[in-house]
């Protein structure tokens, strides 16, 4: 009978799922996020405003000029003009760099004595800034080397490793599954008790000898497997339209992404049981989900440069546990033999058993 029953309820929350219109967001909104936010969410600085004020004129300042002239990094303009017209320009948002190379530069290198260059950066974007610094001080020093090789006698040598060719779309894709499969069961979720609130269907489940159990079952099952698909979805769209690299363990991929929208849907739960409205129930979890999924998952920023209260709220939300081990998955490819792989997904696994039992716990068969 109570097999009989849960089979029923299931059918039923198919059957309402495939009739209703949301059915449809549960893979558009996925492939939304990720189309959008991989192609729109670039770290690299290209084609920098760069203006230049030449007052040595002489071989080796026209050499960093022509080096900054044919990079992709910069679109270098060399101006006649006073320091205060320039700094001007840059106030009215017409460039981003200003280089003034000053009289005597050349001959001061020459006889081995203090030169200096002045580079004034619109620091308005502080991450924007500190890459067009680096960007700036590469070419100097590039330049340096290749010309004064006696001044500077130790050579640079660097390598990237896991994402050689430093691409956006490796750094940025993979943390938006994470962000996607956060936010998109937990929305679905969310929608599934405070419906029934709404509507007062919720009484057949007070009514029924459902148990609470099999009424969660009979809930976030069809949820449950609907984005267990996505899982597959999102990894054929990062590795074969973004074409990111996947170097290590597809098991571990999905199994950890199970898991981790396992508890997509508890959050979704707990928010469902707590509210009565659908609207706030959305809104809610948006809140709960996209702000934290954008500044804990590492995609802006490395959780490892956060301090203090920043670097305590981050370990609290999951999506920095379940990133660690997507980024290892796609770029690095230790797999189960790392440790801190292992580590977090045990706390993913603590996460996902917490959040049902609060469900279950704050889930009440009877009128308030």
């Amino acid at each position: 009978m109570r097999v009989q029953l849960l089979g029923a309820y299931l059918r039923k929350e198919i059957m309402e799922l495939f009739r209703s219109r949301i059915l449809f967001m549960v893979y558009i909104l996925p492939t939304m996020i990720l189309l959008l936010f991989g192609y729109g969410i670039r770290l690299e600085v290209t084609h920098a405003r760069t203006l230049i004020i030449d007052r040595d004129n002489s071989s080796l300042s026209l050499n960093l000029i022509n080096a900054l002239e044919h990079s992709k990094y910069f679109d270098a303009k060399v101006l006649a003009s006073s320091d205060q017209n320039a700094l001007h320009t840059m106030q009215q948002a017409k460039a981003d760099i200003i280089i003034i190379i000053p009289p005597s530069f050349e001959r001061d290198l020459l006889h081995k004595n203090p030169a200096e260059i002045g580079i004034y950066i619109d620091g308005s974007y502080p991450m924007r800034a500190l890459t067009m610094q680096s960007y700036v001080e590469g070419v100097i020093l590039h330049l340096a080397q290749t010309l004064l090789p006696k001044a500077l006698p130790i050579q640079i040598e660097y390598r990237a490793l896991f994402n050689q060719s430093m691409r956006d779309e490796n750094a940025i894709v993979p943390g938006l599954i994470g962000l996607v499969l956060l936010v998109a069961p937990a929305i679905l979720a969310a929608l599934l008790i405070v419906k029934e609130k709404e509507l007062g269907t919720i009484f057949n489940f007070y009514s029924s000898p459902l148990s609470k159990s099999d009424f969660l079952i009979a809930k976030l099952t069809p949820v449950f497997l609907l984005h267990s698909l996505n899982i597959f979805i999102l990894f054929l769209w990062a590795t074969y339209l973004f074409k990111v690299p996947f170097r290590g363990n597809f098991w571990l991929y999905w199994g950890v992404s199970e898991l981790y929208v396992l508890i997509s849907v508890g959050i979704g739960l707990l928010v469902s049981i707590v509210t009565n409205r659908q609207i706030v129930a959305v809104v809610l979890t948006v809140i709960i989900t996209v702000i934290p999924g954008f500044l804990y998952s590492g995609i802006l920023m490395p959780i490892s440069s956060m301090k203090g209260e920043s670097a305590i709220e981050a370990h609290i939300f999951p999506v920095m546990y379940y990133n660690h081990i997507i980024y290892d998955a796609f770029l690095i490819g230790t797999g189960f033999s790392s440790a801190k792989n292992l580590l977090y997904a045990a706390i993913l696994t603590l996460y996902a058993l917490l959040l049902l039992f609060l469900g279950w716990a704050l889930l009440k068969k009877e009128l308030k």
